[in-house]
């Protein structure tokens, strides 16, 4: 058996590609990191039109690794690291309305379009009595100018339509990270 100890590995550039404090922490200077990541919630109740396609203003932030996520005035995330994401994000229809739930609808835009979405359709039973649209998608992005940002849709049939929020409970929330090794 052998034993290599080493504090830091470098590569021919004099860049730290890995390094140990002593204590068996380690840390990779960046390499294999899943950052820049985000993740944010909705931290009260937000009131929407019904069937009216709205942005999310998820703006209770759990954790901004790069401050890339913008939670007072875009709700969007415009990541400084070019690469592969993944996005994920869920829009739960107000609890006072579920009753009226005609259906929810999450999406993921990119640069303003929709590249992801997915749809809860209580109208005749069709999506059963859930009143949470969960979408996810993984997405290339240029490190600069492109940004992403959760919109979603509720069609009320009775109550006034909204996206449910809490500070305790995440319920819409919107986050993502950058894949590694993709």
């Amino acid at each position: 058996m052998s034993i290599l100890k080493v504090n830091t590995i470098q590569d021919k550039g004099g860049n730290n590609l890995l390094a140990s404090d002593g204590a068996g922490t380690i840390s990779s200077g960046g390499l294999m990191t899943n950052t820049p990541s985000f993740f944010a919630q909705l931290s009260s109740d937000q009131s929407v039109t019904s069937a009216t396609t709205t942005k999310a203003q998820v703006n209770q932030v759990s954790f901004d690794t790069d401050s890339c996520y913008d939670n007072s005035t875009n709700y969007r995330f415009t990541p400084t690291v070019a690469g592969k994401y993944f996005v994920y994000g869920s829009i739960q229809a107000n609890g006072s309305v579920n009753s009226g739930l005609a259906y929810i609808m999450s999406n993921i835009y990119k640069n303003g379009i929709s590249i992801s979405q997915n749809l809860i359709d209580n109208r005749n039973n069709y999506g059963g009595t859930s009143s949470a649209s969960y979408t996810s998608v993984i997405v290339d992005m240029n490190g600069s100018t492109d940004y992403l940002e959760l919109y979603g849709i509720h069609n009320a049939s009775s109550g006034t339509a909204g996206f449910d929020g809490s500070t305790a409970t995440a319920r819409t929330y919107f986050g993502a990270y950058r894949i590694i090794g993709a």
